[in-house]
């Protein structure tokens, strides 16, 4: 199933599970207008087909000790599939790294990366980003303030 076979109330409980997925089944049918068995079935049917992934907790990751983001534009020497796909699997054990998107541009990939403050990020930035394969330029962006998060 595509996104275009999705209907208006489909796009309502997934709109509505966004903003808040502790709703209980009662809310949900009530802000989409229909009744929970019906509502429980789509929901199952979304989780099935993958337009829901999963549910998570939005954590105060400066509460948490882990305020300072960087953003890192990271070009690779080698970008032939074998390359990227050695890159893709060592990002995964880099814990600092939230985000890891592959890029069109005059780059490689732009990495999120969460630390405690701005020495624990260069420390992740020379032993781990620097370390990985293919890596041959990195260029970092501090974030100053989030404005907005999800």
């Amino acid at each position: 199933m595509t996104s275009e076979r999705l209907d208006r109330i489909d796009r309502n409980i997934l709109d509505a599970l966004s903003g808040d997925g502790r709703l209980s089944l009662a809310q949900l049918a009530d802000r989409v207008g229909l009744s929970k068995t019906p509502v429980q079935a789509r929901l199952r049917r979304l989780e099935s087909e993958g337009y829901i992934r999963g549910y998570t907790a939005i954590i105060d990751r400066e509460r948490m000790g882990e305020g300072h983001i960087a953003f890192v534009q990271v070009t690779l020497s080698d970008t032939r599939s074998v390359a990227l796909a050695a890159f893709n699997k060592a990002i995964l054990d880099v814990p600092e790294i939230e985000q890891c998107h592959m890029i069109a541009a005059g780059f490689d990939y732009l990495l999120k990366i969460r630390t405690r403050d701005i020495a624990a990020y260069r420390h992740v930035l020379g032993e781990k980003i620097s370390r990985l394969p293919h890596v041959s330029h990195t260029s970092t962006f501090v974030a100053m303030e989030t404005v907005k998060d999800w």
